[in-house]
């Protein structure tokens, strides 16, 4: 205590740069796991957390038995599957290109407009996908062009996946790359300068120094993309879809939204839903991290 006493005088700056932080996590993300009992719990506002009927596993079995499990597990799963598949490696292609690029004017200009969608609002971006694939939108427009019929595209099932993805890429593409080219900077020189003088082109160099030196920085992230693969974001999901494409588009955290805030008030049976994918979640984080470590050598812990 003494010696952890002496570190904090000696390094205050530091530790009031970092108290923020802690503050954070502390109260919005520690604190509120208190709340998790009444997953256990007949829940009333009445009468709070501690004066609420103990239900044990209730609620855990009423969702596993369900009509609503087997959907939202389905479409959670494959969502995030094809977001780790198509979305993971986009940043990572494009940085590796824009590192490849000697004419810098243009290197910042694709940048730029790559990292735009990012930083617009997530209700403008919404807006722009339904007007773009409504019967009168321009992908209905190019695909009539092609001799393709009009159609309601987010009104079908089969499409909301590959439109909530494939946007879901274009919007982080770009902000995504930034630690990619970050680590990119941090690959020394001399290393391309000997490649050249071996006679290495531009892929030899590219797969033998520019993909090694990314490989610490993509299983972090990777270990970390696993560990939330059961946490797709419900804001979007809830901007695009209704309920002619919920068989596709209902996710564990929209249904929760919906079941806890939006119809059935149902505080106890969503908090239930929610600590199981929290319960998912840091099995798969812990499977991932170990995976990486003994195939890898990276790991978070």
């Amino acid at each position: 205590m003494q010696a952890l006493l002496q570190d904090v005088r000696k390094n205050r700056a530091i530790y009031l740069m970092v108290l923020p932080v802690a503050l954070y996590y502390i109260i919005f993300k520690y604190v509120p796991m208190y709340g998790s009992i009444i997953a256990f719990k007949d829940y009333s506002i009445a009468g709070g957390i501690w004066g609420s009927k103990w239900v044990g596993w209730m609620h855990f079995r009423d969702f596993f038995d369900s009509y609503y499990f087997v959907r939202v597990l389905k479409n959670t799963v494959l969502i995030s599957l094809y977001q780790l598949f198509f979305g993971f490696p986009a940043p990572i292609a494009l940085a590796i290109l824009l590192n490849e690029i000697r004419k810098k004017w243009f290197k910042n200009l694709v940048q730029t407009i790559s990292y735009l969608p990012h930083f617009v609002s997530l209700v403008v971006i919404c807006g722009m996908i339904i007007d773009f694939t409504s019967r009168e939108g321009i992908v209905n427009t190019i695909i009539e062009f092609f001799g393709g019929q009009r159609s309601s595209l987010l009104g079908n099932p089969d499409n909301f996946r590959t439109i909530y993805v494939s946007t879901q890429v274009w919007q982080e593409l770009g902000w995504a790359s930034i630690i990619y080219l970050a680590a990119l900077s941090g690959i020394n020189p001399d290393l391309y300068e000997a490649a050249r003088v071996d006679g290495a082109g531009r892929f030899r160099q590219m797969w033998n120094i520019t993909l090694p030196g990314l490989i610490p920085i993509i299983m972090i992230l990777l270990i970390l993309r696993i560990g939330g693969m059961m946490e797709v974001g419900f804001e979007k999901i809830i901007l695009l879809y209704n309920s002619n494409t919920y068989e596709t588009a209902d996710v564990i955290s929209s249904f929760v939204y919906r079941k806890g805030l939006a119809e059935a008030n149902d505080y106890s049976f969503t908090t239930a839903v929610g600590l199981f994918q929290a319960v998912i979640n840091f099995i798969l984080l812990i499977s991932a991290n170990r995976l990486s470590n003994r195939f890898s050598g990276s790991k978070l812990w």
